[in-house]
């Protein structure tokens, strides 16, 4: 198990990431998603709500020069479960749950973006919140170590997660050309009594912790496990 930040500060260039875990005191359900960029297409973003999730645009519209795998609903919310990922595979995961489907089945439909060299791996998660019970899952969708002609597909599953703990999952190991994608399960990490004592500290430790070159925008939000309300906070590079 390592801190969150250590493993942030570790990679200069993770892309994009998502969190889920529990807080110190168990009764929080703690999500955070970020992007980061090297283009100056995918640095022209921000994060902005929308109705229970929210949204990328385009911080300066006459500047974006392709819309595709960038602009997107990274975070909606169906009913008792709030869906966090990297893509419009999120729209996928709603309607697939909207049929009955399960996060797993929705997502066979999907593989990684086609953005060859890299290949970016689609990353996922849901957290479920029912009764005063918390689980969450996370998946990623992977070519088989570059090659585009097979699709690699890992659901990791986690039941009543203790408190303190989480996972992190990250589209790339590091910078490189092309990009090296995620290998491995997602990341066991811990939260400190520092780090999920209030949602403004949780969301201040990650941004500083991510590659100040790099990071475009983060979302965080605290989910009440018993009473299943929440908050959230927004940080966009674009905006400081």
């Amino acid at each position: 198990m390592t801190e969150l930040e250590q493993a942030l500060r570790t990679n200069e260039y993770p892309g994009r990431g998502i969190v889920m875990g529990r807080s110190v005191d168990g009764s929080k359900a703690v999500t955070a998603y970020f992007i980061m960029g090297r283009s100056g297409n995918s640095r022209n973003r921000v994060f902005v709500e929308d109705g229970d999730g929210i949204r990328t645009q385009a911080h300066d519209p006459s500047k974006m020069e392709d819309p595709s795998l960038i602009i997107y609903a990274p975070v909606r919310v169906y009913g008792n479960k709030t869906i966090v990922t990297n893509g419009d595979q999120t729209d996928t995961i709603y309607e697939g749950l909207d049929k009955q489907l399960t996060f797993e089945q929705s997502l066979r439909s999907r593989e990684f973006e086609p953005d060859a060299p890299n290949y970016t791996p689609r990353i996922s998660g849901v957290m479920h919140i029912e009764g005063g019970q918390y689980n969450y899952a996370l998946s990623i969708l992977k070519s088989n170590h570059g090659d585009p002609s097979s699709c690699e597909r890992f659901t990791y599953a986690y039941s009543n997660p203790k408190a303190g703990e989480g996972r992190f999952i990250h589209t790339y190991m590091g910078d490189g050309n092309p990009l090296p994608s995620f290998s491995g399960e997602p990341e066991f990490i811990r939260f400190d009594e520092d780090f999920t004592g209030s949602i403004d500290a949780f969301a201040n430790r990650i941004w500083a912790s991510l590659n100040e070159d790099n990071k475009v925008s983060l979302f965080v939000r605290f989910i009440d496990i018993a009473a299943g309300t929440w908050e959230s906070r927004i940080i966009n590079k674009n905006e400081i």
